[in-house]
């Protein structure tokens, strides 16, 4: 029985011989017996439930064990004679060891006796074999030790010819995979430590070199951004003929006016740079012009010594000096074209360098580093423009400017880079520029009416007619019909300042040339500037010419003349210029030319300076009055000055019927206008009259005089009531003399 667990193990036979009838289950066997678990209650039950039962348990237990014993004594019983039969054997077989162990002994001392030659032999083989294996260390040694020398060797011709990326690379063999296969030698240990020492030479010349390049593109700067700018400029001709040639294919026509055409293509393919010889060879490339490869050589060695960063920071560093060197105007770079050029060149060149570094080398100059580059330099550019061109005054050199820039832009945007900012500069280098065309024009201007008679165009011949209606949009049905000679209204000055505010248009469109805007903003532009010209310049020196004292009454008619077709001839600007851009007037957004107001203000000065010069000339006259207050008898007839006036006054009022009167409108401006002249005369000599009259030291007055006097207002009666000018009603203007029929009596001084 055997217990494990703690529960019981037991045969199942001995349970049997006692009665137990238990649910019992096999747990283990061992050779053939089995055993079954027996639970704990089961031996109590053994105990508890009969009377001496562990004393029969214990005798079943006996007997039990009796019964094995007498079995396994059957067992040995059963093999003890194949036991002994075995020992027989081994008996006999002793015998037979013995003699074999005899024999052998006597075998291996006849062996030994004959080995003692042989091993004498095999030893002296035995030290040629080591002598042997001892020359092929020593060759295998010196075979390892051969390349070691012969690549060190390959070092040092490499430095001589300045390999020195090769030689780094040696350098890098040698380390990873010769040295460490002789390391042991105290040669590789000297070569070893003169590694480093031939690494920091190779850093110091490539370094020299890299300097000599910085150096070398800073003085190629501007003949590497000429070349870019004379590529992009070509490019851009070779655009524009080809959007031409396919203009002309589809039947597309871009300007009616063929001198526009003329002025557009004269702005268009106008060099910036100076024409080369027809003979001259292939344009250079940036690549021609500079050799990159001492940077190319210094960032691979740099990259190869693992000082990548150092070398980039130093590279940048330097240009971001250089960048500031070249970004830097000279003092009179606004007085000459070259000097903005040269700036340009400059910039162009720089950026063109480092745009082909970023594009050529990973990681020596990022786009995040050019763009910043860039965004300083731009910044800079355009406050140097802005101060600079603030200087020009000439409109010829601000336009040589624009086209500078333009060209600049161009280049640098077709390199990545943004230039959107710098044509924003050029609007506000165009408002400087209308205002430099604006001061050149008003000097025009003052020529053409300096220059001008102020009298009728006289016309000989058809010829001559046609030379004014082509410089003119001159209509007049009368006046065509009009055999020659004749005269038309108005005077020279009318065509020449007509011809003048297209010249001003033409040069404006010059400006709004290649900046990339649509043709409305174009034709904006343009109806801006235009009126700008009308509304200030021209209508600045039509005031300032009324103003001028030289300037008479038949000169002031003669320019309310002028400004009425000058008036007329706003609406063929508009269509001049539709014709340019092809806008029509009747889009919403068009300007309209301010024409209208600025020759109506010109006419009301005219008009208003007709009214004060008479009254100065009626001044004039009266001052030449010589009345003597005391005579006793008036001279039966006006007074000579009176009748001197009264003749200039109705010279004057002839020159009205001069006024453009080819339509309604026009008709009763102009009579207006005359009848407002003799109105405002009329009552200033009837003022005059009356003050002198009423002259505080004029003490005492004669009937004789009062009669002359008399004389002389029955004469301004008369000229009022002849009307000189038509167009009063009834007395109207007598009504001005009536004042001095009412003075009574007793406010003179009459004797």
């Amino acid at each position: 029985m055997k217990r494990l667990l703690g529960m019981e193990m037991i045969e199942k036979g001995l349970l049997e011989e006692m009665g137990l009838e238990l649910n019992l289950k096999p747990w283990a066997t061992d050779g053939g017996t089995h055993f079954w678990e027996v639970p704990k209650t089961a031996f109590r039950s053994v105990y508890d439930d009969q009377p001496n039962a562990h004393k029969k348990f214990m005798e079943k237990l006996d007997a039990c064990i009796r019964n094995h014993d007498k079995e396994i004594e059957k067992m040995c019983n059963f093999h003890h004679q194949g036991f002994v039969d075995a020992i027989t054997e081994l008996l006999k077989v002793r015998t037979d060891a013995e003699k074999l162990k005899v024999q052998v002994t006597d075998t291996n001392r006849r062996f030994q006796d004959a080995g003692k030659e042989v091993i004498v032999q095999t030893e002296d083989i035995i030290r040629c074999r080591i002598q042997q294996r001892n020359i092929t260390t020593v060759i295998e040694k010196l075979q390892l030790c051969l390349p070691v020398l012969e690549m060190y060797s390959k070092l040092k011709e490499q430095m001589s010819a300045k390999r020195y990326y090769s030689a780094l690379k040696t350098m890098e063999q040698l380390e990873n995979v010769y040295f460490p296969r002789v390391s042991q030698y105290r040669f590789c240990q000297l070569m070893i430590e003169n590694l480093p020492k031939l690494r920091e030479d190779i850093k110091e010349i490539s370094m020299s070199d890299l300097k000599d390049f910085l150096e070398s593109i800073r003085k190629h700067s501007d003949k590497i951004g000429e070349t870019a700018m004379k590529q992009a400029q070509q490019q851009k001709l070779f655009s524009v003929i080809l959007q031409k040639q396919n203009n002309v294919k589809f039947g597309k026509t871009i300007y009616i006016n063929d001198r526009i055409l003329e002025e557009r293509n004269e702005i268009v393919l106008k060099p910036v740079f100076e024409e080369e010889d027809e003979n001259e060879e292939e344009v250079l490339t940036v690549q021609d012009l500079v050799d990159f490869s001492p940077v190319y050589r210094c960032l691979h060695i740099y990259s190869v010594l693992g000082d990548e960063e150092t070398f980039e920071n130093y590279y940048r560093k330097q240009r971001k000096k250089q960048a500031r060197l070249v970004l830097q105007p000279q003092s009179n770079m606004h007085e000459t074209v070259d000097g903005y050029r040269r700036y340009f060149t400059q910039i162009v060149g720089f950026f063109v360098v480092e745009d082909h570094i970023l594009h050529v080398t990973q990681g020596l100059v990022t786009r995040a580093y050019t763009d910043e580059l860039w965004n300083m330099a731009l910044s800079k550019i355009i406050a140097v423009l802005r101060a600079h061109s603030s200087y020009c005054t000439d409109p010829d050199l601000v336009l040589e400017l624009k086209n500078l820039i333009v060209i600049f832009a161009d280049t640098l945007q077709g390199y990545g880079f943004p230039v959107n900012r710098l044509f924003d500069l050029l609007f506000e280098i165009r408002d400087q520029y209308n205002e430099t065309l604006l001061k050149k024009w008003a000097g025009v201007f003052r020529d053409i009416f300096e220059e001008d008679n102020y009298s009728p165009i006289p016309i000989v011949n058809e010829e001559e007619y046609k030379t004014v209606i082509s410089k003119f949009p001159f209509q007049d049905p009368d006046i065509e019909k009009q055999s020659f000679p004749k005269k038309l209204p108005m005077s020279q000055s009318v065509p020449h300042i007509y011809i003048q505010v297209k010249e001003f248009i033409y040069a404006s469109l010059k400006f709004s040339e290649s900046l990339h805007r649509s043709s409305t903003e174009v034709d904006d532009m343009l109806r801006k500037s235009t009126n700008l010209l009308l509304t200030r310049t021209l209508s600045s020196c039509l005031l300032n010419l009324i103003k001028k004292p030289h300037i008479g009454l038949t000169e002031l008619v003669q320019i309310i003349i002028n400004t009425t077709h000058l008036e007329q001839g706003c609406k063929y600007l508009e269509d001049f210029i539709t014709n340019i851009t092809n806008i029509s007037q009747e889009t919403v957004h068009t300007t309209r030319l301010y024409g209208l107001s600025t020759f109506k203000d010109a006419r009301h000065a005219a008009e208003g300076e007709i009214y004060t010069k008479l009254n100065q000339k009626i001044d004039e006259f009266v001052q030449l009055a010589d009345y003597d207050w005391t005579m006793s008898e008036p001279d039966g007839r006006a007074s000579g000055y009176l009748m001197d006036l009264i003749n200039f006054l109705r010279s004057i009022f002839q020159v009205f019927t001069h006024l453009p009167t080819n339509s309604n409108d026009h008709a009763a401006m102009s009579g207006k206008v005359a009848q407002t002249a003799c109105m405002s005369a009329c009552q200033h000599l009837s003022t005059s009259l009356m003050q002198m009259l009423l002259d505080s030291e004029l003490k005492q007055i004669s009937m004789g005089a009062v009669q002359q006097f008399n004389l002389d207002v029955i004469q301004c009666e008369l000229f009022a009531s002849s009307e000189p000018v038509p167009g009063f009603q009834g007395d109207t203007l007598q009504l001005a003399f009536i004042d001095l029929r009412q003075i009574h009596p007793c406010c003179c001084r009459i004797t």
